[in-house]
């Protein structure tokens, strides 16, 4: 893959990326609008979902949702090789069944506070088998490839699912780390996205000097409450958007108590305001921020 492909634009319901490189690159939390799947194979890298951090060992899977913040922090001193998968969470919606949601990974996921998988190796297998077949199709013009790829990538997300629906509630703590206080915090602003979320009144509701909060909350996720909030509240307005709310709606529904602050924060953000954003929404793309901020 090229650096002009890693950049672009995501064109497609899904794609598909191996990567092998050795860069030392300092990633904000930020998000993506289609869900991601990491397949780390080697290097250095400690990867923070939400309020959670992962260390990661060879072919550990991370699983992140749309809606979660993200980054990662890489050793640039070792080579860094995974393979990454991106995919529009309507792509998946379209091809589930009454009996099967292959989405539901993603929302155990976010609902369990747990993104990794960490397999044995004879569960390894039958995953390894279809990313290569599915890499395999990348770039060929062979006659039905691309029903191939499209069978291949859904087949892997058969088998994801399938994975984390046997953990269950079964969780393997080893490498993960979090702060309760700051778990917690996060949870009551994913949850009153639209009420006062100052520092004063956060600090209020759990006890915790404003100095305590702000610091150890920095600590933990590498970037500030207020941005934080203003990101989720940003996040929720575009779901709500999308879903067929009006701007100012969904302004107010966020907690942006001025909507012309709505309109700065999202233009910085994004790179363009949210009318010019409901314009674009049938033509899938990484805002030039976006770009700047992808992890493969």
């Amino acid at each position: 893959m090229n650096e002009g492909e890693k950049r672009g634009y995501l064109k497609r319901d899904f794609e598909v990326f191996h990567i092998k490189d050795k860069k030392s690159i300092e990633f904000k939390y930020h998000h993506h609008d289609f869900h991601k799947i990491v397949f780390f194979i080697s290097g250095g890298v400690t990867y923070h979902i939400e309020d959670r951090t992962y260390d990661l060992e060879p072919w550990d899977i991370l699983l992140v949702g749309n809606t979660e913040m993200h980054k990662p922090v890489i050793d640039g001193n070792k080579i860094y090789e995974r393979i990454v998968l991106w995919v529009y969470p309507d792509f998946l919606k379209k091809n589930n069944t009454v009996k099967s949601n292959l989405l539901e990974c993603f929302q155990i996921s976010k609902e369990r506070d747990y993104h990794r998988l960490r397999l044995p190796l004879e569960e390894l297998s039958e995953i390894k088998r279809l990313l290569k077949e599915l890499l395999g199709c990348r770039g060929s013009e062979d006659y039905g490839t691309d029903i191939m790829e499209k069978l291949l990538f859904l087949k892997l997300m058969v088998e994801l699912n399938r994975l984390f629906l046997k953990k269950g509630d079964e969780k393997e703590e080893e490498g993960i780390s979090y702060d309760k206080n700051i778990t917690a915090l996060i949870k009551y602003i994913n949850r009153n996205l639209s009420e006062d979320l100052t520092i004063d009144k956060l600090s209020s509701r759990f006890y915790l000097s404003r100095y305590y909060l702000m610091h150890r909350f920095k600590e933990e996720t590498g970037t500030s409450i207020y941005s934080f909030i203003i990101q989720k509240r940003l996040i929720r307005a575009r779901e709500l958007m999308r879903e067929g709310m009006s701007v100012t709606e969904a302004s107010s529904q966020c907690g942006f108590k001025d909507y012309s602050t709505f309109v700065k924060a999202f233009k910085k953000s994004y790179s363009c305001t949210p009318r010019e954003y409901l314009k674009e929404l049938n033509k899938p793309q990484i805002s030039k921020e976006g770009l700047q901020n992808i992890d493969f």
